[in-house]
């Protein structure tokens, strides 16, 4: 039962015709879909899926990241992952997965670690010197040592909660467009029906695109922090 706007975002909540279980078909589907392996000859929407792929293979190859084993391979399958996950948000009764910060901080956290853990065990030195700037006054350095300690430190809460609350921002919305139109086919005039759906079809088109961008700069982020791994 939908007891108010949120309650779209309990992962336990049933509704009438819910296709909840859609989420977890969807892991296998796009295994299916996205990898050339289970085809004999590619299809030609795989050119559309090579399109997201080169955007964020294109912005890896300007970072260092392109030098670390594995590193293109993780972050265009998290891309992909991200879209995936951002646009079934977007199918009515299908749970909104990166709308939960548990979900977007598993995502971002453990990435972040691998950065830094592989930074202290590559160059201990250059890590260490990297937190304080070149020419700083003496008298600031401990300051300015702890305040980009915990800029580091904080960056997967940043990187996780900017996904998070976009993706719940957007579906709120629609929610109370959703809500208003509902309620407006049964107490108000044709006018006020088609200029609500109007702005329900155009703020799901907004939110297709706002799915796209937020997943870019989810990976973006990441493959900047990999710039300051040392050399």
């Amino acid at each position: 039962m939908l007891v108010d706007i949120f309650s779209s975002f309990d992962d336990n909540n049933q509704v009438f015709m819910s296709v909840y279980v859609l989420m977890w078909l969807f892991s296998l589907v796009t295994i299916l879909l996205f990898s050339s392996t289970y085809w004999v000859s590619n299809p030609r929407w795989v050119g559309v899926v090579m399109i997201f792929k080169d955007t964020v293979s294109s912005q890896i190859f300007r970072s260092y990241g392109l030098h670390m084993g594995g590193f293109i391979n993780t972050i265009t399958a998290l891309f992909m992952l991200l879209i995936v996950m951002n646009l079934s948000g977007l199918i009515p009764y299908v749970f909104s997965l990166t709308s939960h910060l548990a979900v977007s901080l598993c995502l971002g956290l453990p990435l972040w670690l691998c950065l830094i853990i592989s930074a202290i065990f590559y160059n201990l030195s250059s890590v260490l010197a990297s937190l304080l700037p070149m020419g700083a006054p003496a008298l600031l350095n401990p300051f300015l040592v702890i305040i980009e300690t915990i800029s580091i430190m904080v960056r997967p809460i940043t990187l996780s909660v900017r996904l998070m609350a976009n993706m719940s921002a957007g579906h709120i919305v629609l929610t109370l467009i959703g809500s208003y139109l509902t309620t407006s086919l049964f107490t108000s005039s044709i006018f006020t029906m088609l200029l609500l759906m109007s702005i329900q079809i155009l703020y799901t088109i907004f939110e297709f695109g706002i799915s796209l961008i937020q997943a870019y700069i989810f990976c973006l982020l990441i493959t900047l922090y990999s710039d300051e791994h040392p050399h």
